[in-house]
């Protein structure tokens, strides 16, 4: 099968959608000829041979518009080359494009929100989304054929909207760490890590009022805040922190590669607080590298509590509170059980051999949409 996948960049680290993204077509093209589409070519940037950068065009760079990438889909569809398109996220040029090009040449479209579609995420952001949503973006989903979830809470985002599609619930997946890359942390001092964007969509507001709650009890651990600054945010953190006068509290510029590994296991616990999150893939990094997990509920771990591998509690501070008061009393021994315990979570739901396998049975079924052959994991309802 010849598949084309759309997305603005592959090359940005800080997000994490790029990253999983271009390992997710890693996987496929073992089985299908993959072409990954992209609007921000770079000089320099080691990409796979599978995937096309196409250079921008005039215009805000938040856009992504880029006449090359177009001219590219539209001429390889026009020569009967593309059986499917995927397209990853909303809200930019190349999103508008694959919609465009599908509709053009009627092509089946699978439409991956990474999110986007979430009420906090769709709340915030540009004024722009206003004119961009019924002008271009809307339009562009109109021949959706198949919407990709990557948890139920996102599914239930995407019927709120409105769309009727089918849609495949597939988690994101994880690359499962060897023992030999994990090393301990010999610290004196325990750690709570927060690794991504500085963002208010974190709850990183929630985090330093329920840190402010136990900071006296549990004197021995600090607040370690990694990750890139979006908005200017920081300062504001950094103010509220000084206002509630918090201790052992340090923030971190943005981390990537084997820094970031580093970052995670030479903490206890990672804590993500968010209000809203479709998948949250620090938390399946943390949960590889046997890192036990707090996580509100604002993404969809609740995996967490059934597999006894942290905690997933209420978006509030007082049950963030109560959930770090539990985890961090537990012993070093206690911790690392519960760490062993998200790793059989990673390995039996999220490592890339089982979403690649369900990926490729979600895009037999878009070409072919017999009832019949249905996976279980697509829901028309």
């Amino acid at each position: 099968m010849n598949i084309y996948a759309t997305i603005h960049s592959i090359g940005d680290e800080a997000k994490g959608t790029s990253y999983l993204v271009r390992r997710m077509y890693e996987e496929i093209s073992l089985f299908n000829n993959v072409k990954l589409v992209d609007s921000d070519f770079k000089e320099n940037l080691h990409l796979p041979s599978f995937s096309v950068s196409c250079k921008p065009s005039f215009g805000p760079a938040k856009l992504g518009r880029s006449r090359e990438m177009y001219n590219f889909l539209d001429e390889h569809a026009k020569a009967g080359k593309i059986d499917l398109i995927h397209n990853h996220g909303l809200w930019m040029m190349p999103n508008v494009y694959a919609g465009k090009i599908a509709k053009k040449y009627g092509l089946p479209l699978i439409t991956s929100p990474h999110g986007t579609f979430a009420k906090e995420a769709w709340e915030s952001g540009s004024k722009i989304k206003k004119i961009f949503w019924p002008l271009l973006q809307k339009p562009a989903l109109e021949p959706t054929s198949c919407f990709h979830a990557t948890s139920l809470l996102e599914y239930e985002d995407i019927r709120r909207m409105g769309y009727k599609q089918a849609i495949a619930i597939i988690p994101s997946g994880m690359d499962i760490p060897t023992i030999e890359s994990i090393v301990s942390n010999t610290n004196n001092m325990k750690t709570l890590l927060f690794l991504g964007r500085i963002h208010p969509i974190k709850g990183l507001d929630l985090l330093l009022k329920a840190w402010h709650n136990v900071q006296n009890k549990f004197v021995d651990w600090q607040l370690k805040i990694v990750g890139p600054d979006n908005y200017g945010y920081l300062d504001e953190l950094k103010k509220m922190a000084s206002e509630l006068n918090l201790k052992r509290v340090i923030f971190q510029d943005a981390v990537y590669g084997d820094e970031k590994i580093l970052e995670y296991v030479t903490s206890n616990i990672y804590v993500l607080s968010s209000y809203s999150e479709n998948f949250a893939i620090s938390v399946a990094e943390a949960l590889a590298l046997g890192i036990p997990c707090i996580v509100t509920r604002g993404a969809p771990w609740e995996e967490l509590n059934s597999y006894n591998a942290g905690a997933w509690v209420d978006t509030n501070v007082e049950s963030l509170t109560n959930g770090m008061d539990i985890m961090m009393s537990k012993s070093s021994e206690e911790l690392r059980l519960l760490g062993q315990n998200g790793v059989k979570l990673i390995e039996q739901n999220y490592s890339w051999k089982v979403v690649r396998d369900k990926m490729n049975q979600m895009y037999d079924w878009v070409v072919n949409p017999q009832i019949e052959n249905k996976p279980d994991f697509i829901v028309l309802d």
